[in-house]
């Protein structure tokens, strides 16, 4: 049984949960909390309603006059589903309790009373580990920020904010032990690795043909063939993000010159060299070439004669099915190496760069059909539970598609643009809503949870 019920206090009667119907259980959960209790039959109950006794909601923490969904488990009814958000990065300030990226978490947590869930942020240092309960950042949109103490979450979604965190010694081994005793799954709970996420798509020849040529700890050699081939190439670490570390090598016309251009702090730079040795040996001065790529470059189309890529979002629902959530397109900044905005980037809508609207929905289409076919096979692939992806695709001037980067948790530079704040809102939304899923299963096949 799933079904979305309107929780409220029951002021009188303790321990007792009352329905309109016979409810065949024993116990109540909430999150991984669990009390014995009596469950009663009132005929005057409204059907979508379920009256709580209010000491069972303040033992359990269960927000009362909200609308929950309702799980069948054993002799238990589980009420939730409770998701607890981890992160890193905490402040003192109770406007900001995370920082620069609260805005974020806020703007997330507004998804919960619409989606019927329960979620709260927190971090390692929040976990009461022996009372089984956690003092986790709840946001309200009227009273800002407040801490609660709550049961441990049936489901986490890993917002961690970079791979150092996330590598962790002490991070790994608090994942660690809330998976082995206490059996909670884990959404997104990884940084993609480029070479990774090319080594499984290129088994797939469905998919291969999205992959630009790309080779890990390329040689003197692997760089000098494949810019002979391509005329231009990009060298990127394995593991970066933000856009950071890209270099962009171009070959003149006849082949005697080449030309390097990357971001120097603030600055965009392009420098020129005569020997392609001379060049490598630049870049790497200061760097192991052992965690780079080397990557054929691609002749995007164009506006205002700046290259333009695609960031697609992928998320899954409350069925666990792949649906694109958000389409924008990053235009590259002047000399810049990258779309990213950080970069002197602007964004815009599909409408915006394809006013016809044949083409565009052509295009719409073409998107749709890689990026869930890609989406599929990355979540079938890559070990844990894969709620969102964020796609760069690129659109050559013969109107192929090619994957550049996939992102567990990606950025939301696209979101600036105010027209795509639609698609902003169903990204979180089905943030929220794939826990339902994650919910359900994990009380249906406990076993796999402990695989």
């Amino acid at each position: 049984m799933q079904v979305k019920m309107w929780i409220k206090e029951l002021p009188e009667k303790e321990g007792t949960i009352l329905s309109g119907k016979r409810l065949p259980y024993q116990f109540v959960g909430f999150g991984t909390k669990t009390m014995a209790c009596q469950f009663e039959v009132d005929q005057r109950c409204e059907e979508d309603t379920l009256y709580i006794s209010k000491d069972l909601l303040t033992r359990l923490s269960i927000p009362k006059n909200r609308t929950l969904h309702l799980f069948n488990n054993g002799e238990t009814l589980q009420i939730g589903p409770v998701i607890g958000i981890f992160t890193a990065g905490f402040t003192e300030s109770t406007l900001r309790p995370i920082g620069e990226r609260s805005l974020f978490f806020a703007k997330l947590l507004t998804m919960e009373k619409p989606v019927g869930v329960c979620a709260y942020v927190f971090g390692a240092h929040l976990i009461n580990w022996n009372e089984g309960t956690v003092n986790g950042y709840f946001y309200d949109e009227k009273e800002g920020w407040m801490m609660q103490e709550v049961p441990l979450p049936n489901v986490i979604y890993d917002r961690l904010p970079n791979r150092k965190t996330e590598n962790h010694y002490a991070i790994k081994k608090i994942k660690q032990r809330l998976k082995d005793e206490y059996i909670i799954p884990w959404y997104n709970p990884g940084f993609f690795n480029k070479w990774d996420v090319f080594q499984l798509l290129r088994r797939d020849t469905s998919l291969s043909k999205y992959l630009p040529e790309t080779i890990l700890e390329p040689s003197m050699d692997d760089i000098r063939k494949m810019i002979n081939r391509h005329k231009f190439i990009y060298i990127k670490p394995a593991n970066g993000s933000l856009g950071l570390g890209i270099f962009q090598v171009i070959s003149s016309e006849d082949g005697n010159a080449f030309y390097c251009r990357y971001k120097d702090g603030e600055e965009n730079r392009l420098q020129k060299f005569y020997k392609i040795e001379k060049l490598i040996q630049y870049i790497f001065r200061d760097r192991s070439i052992k965690s780079y790529i080397v990557q054929q470059g691609i002749h995007l189309i164009r506006y205002e004669n700046r290259p333009l890529d695609f960031r697609i979002h992928t998320n899954r629902d409350q069925q666990g099915a792949w649906q694109v959530t958000a389409i924008g397109a990053k235009v590259a900044g002047r000399g810049s190496v990258t779309t990213h905005l950080n970069n002197g980037g602007l964004v815009k809508t599909l409408d915006e760069l394809f006013p016809d609207e044949k083409q565009r929905e052509q295009l719409e289409e073409q998107f749709h059909q890689a990026v869930i076919a890609l989406s599929e096979e990355l979540s079938s692939t890559i070990e844990g539970y894969i709620g969102e992806i964020g796609f760069d695709i690129g659109l050559d001037r013969e109107g192929k598609l090619w994957l550049f980067e996939a992102n567990s948790k990606p950025g939301r530079a696209i979101f600036s643009h105010p027209k795509l704040r639609t698609q902003d809102k169903y990204t979180r939304q089905l943030s929220m809503s794939y826990a339902i899923y994650l919910t359900e299963q994990g009380i249906r096949h406990p076993e796999v949870q402990l695989q």
